[in-house]
């Protein structure tokens, strides 16, 4: 019998009920962090000093740490047990949300929320194990509800919430709330689930995978976040980065296909099926992730929204999801999971059309309608992938395959933010430079000045125009990529073949 197959204490009636609303408020609070900061970015940016591209680190930072020590989960369960891994962790994201708040500079900023990416890692996985763990097997699909329900309310009150924060308050307290939602998850599940805990098992750990991981993964997302800055290959710097990436990726993938117990099991892509189930993924989470980071910022910066309206706009995408998640699950299981894919996929590029055809002076509902479209298809790419990718591989792989698959989306949504930033914001300025040379300035300020303005004030109000159209440009030209981005990941599902009718996602965090 394996360690995790140990009986757990059979909770019951309010204690169970206890147990539960403790882990799914964990999982709540580790996915609203993934959104709260996006439309905070501004408030954060203007109180630092940085630009808003800076600003976006505190958003990749996060993701990359908690994308890196996702393969660690199971590891750390085992060797010191998922109860007491799950209480330290959520202590350690509490410590780490206070050092965010009080942080003074984007480098203190940064490396704490790298801290609380670290810790928050392993959170997702562990409420959901042990959710399966207290409640009974014949309530696992309820548990999974449960579980499943936080997970995709917390994306949408995530943009809300720092948004109001943000306007009301100050951006500290978008991480000084995670404060008590910490304390009282680390001390309820050490009161709660202290008989439920995993036996410990001591076992080694692959410590060059580990350190080969880190190495590769931080100079990718150095390269991608400061190549602009650095003017990109113009630079010795980024250059050398970027060597260290490419050697560092294919040393750690030697090093774990021949590794007998390796952090990250890349064997599982001998499985075609996985291995396109996991490409259309990255693809399709990466494209939409970014837009959740990049539209906010164009609203604040350019259109003139503030961080509460800009939250209202983005949330606008969880509000079909949480309806038509049930949906999603029910027509998986009676029809091929890749055209479900492939229809999810198909919707959230087609909600890129009208975005490709937003002007600066686009109303409310304008922004707001394919926000909602994105969110209706969202639940039929997420559910029926997942079964595509661990159908594919041995049942014996299935907790390996559900943490490379959830490493490799992570990763996915930071590179595409880190890339889409970068995109974004030399857009900007060549569309500013095309309109600044068709520009007849003359005429322009000879109108402005017929209204009333002075020379400054014609001047100022020229120049935030071109700004203004400049960002509007740049943004349609974003979505028309990501449209092609979107279809190219709905076709590339049919590449896989048809999963078995009975696969077991339990596995997948």
């Amino acid at each position: 019998m394996a360690p995790n197959d140990v009986p757990a204490e059979t909770l019951r009636g309010g204690r169970l009920l206890a147990a539960g609303i403790i882990l799914a408020l964990a999982n709540f609070m580790v996915v609203l962090d993934t959104t709260i900061a996006n439309v905070s970015v501004p408030h954060i940016a203007g109180s630092l000093g940085i630009s808003a591209s800076q600003g976006t680190w505190i958003i990749t930072s996060y993701a990359v740490a908690e994308a890196i020590c996702v393969p660690l989960t199971g590891w750390l369960a085992m060797r010191f047990g998922a109860v007491r891994t799950f209480s330290v962790a959520m202590l350690g994201f509490g410590l780490f949300s206070v050092l965010c708040g009080v942080s003074t500079t984007l480098t203190m900023l940064v490396v704490c929320r790298v801290g609380q990416g670290l810790c928050g890692g392993p959170l997702m996985p562990l409420s959901q194990t042990l959710l399966l763990r207290i409640f009974p097997k014949e309530q696992h699909g309820q548990a999974m509800g449960i579980w499943a329900m936080t997970t995709v309310v917390a994306p949408v009150l995530g943009p809300i919430l720092g948004g109001v924060i943000s306007d009301n308050w100050s951006w500290n307290w978008i991480f000084f709330i995670n404060i008590p939602v910490a304390l009282f998850c680390a001390a309820g599940a050490t009161i709660m689930l202290t008989k439920s805990e995993t036996i410990r098992v001591k076992l080694g750990v692959d410590t060059i995978g580990l350190v080969l991981l880190i190495l590769w993964i931080g100079a990718l997302q150095l390269m991608l976040d400061l190549g602009r800055e650095h003017d990109w290959f113009e630079d010795g710097f980024i250059v050398g980065l970027g060597i260290v990436a490419v050697i560092g990726f294919v040393v750690f993938v030697i090093w774990e296909v021949t590794e007998r117990e390796p952090i990250v099991n890349i064997r599982v892509f001998r499985h075609r099926g996985f291995s396109v189930a996991v490409a259309s993924l990255a693809f399709a989470f990466g494209t939409f992730f970014a837009s959740a980071v990049i539209i906010p910022q164009w609203l604040q910066t350019s259109i003139g929204y503030t961080a509460t309206w800009a939250g209202y706009t983005t949330a606008f995408t969880g509000v079909l999801a949480v309806f038509m998640s049930p949906v999603a699950a029910k027509l998986t299981e009676k029809y091929d999971p890749r055209a479900i894919v492939c229809f999810g996929i198909l919707a959230m590029g087609l909600s890129c059309i009208p975005r490709a055809m937003w002007t600066s002076d686009a109303d409310f509902w304008t922004l707001a309608l394919p926000q909602l479209m994105q969110g209706f298809g969202l639940p039929f790419f997420i559910v029926p992938v997942t079964i595509i990718a661990l159908g594919a591989v041995d049942p014996e792989e299935t907790a390996s395959a559900a943490g490379v698959m959830n490493f490799l989306r992570t990763m996915a949504g930071a590179v595409a933010t880190s890339i889409s930033t970068s995109w974004w914001d030399d857009s900007t300025r060549v569309a500013r430079n095309d309109i600044v040379a068709k520009l007849q300035p003359a005429d322009t300020q000879s109108i402005l000045s017929s209204m009333g303005m002075t020379l400054d004030q014609a001047l100022a109000t020229i120049e935030r125009l071109v700004d203004q159209e400049a960002a509007a440009l740049a943004t349609t030209q974003l979505f028309v990529a990501s449209t092609a981005i979107f279809a190219m990941a709905a076709l590339v599902i049919w590449l896989s073949p048809r999963p078995p009718a009975d696969v077991d996602t339990s596995a997948a965090h």
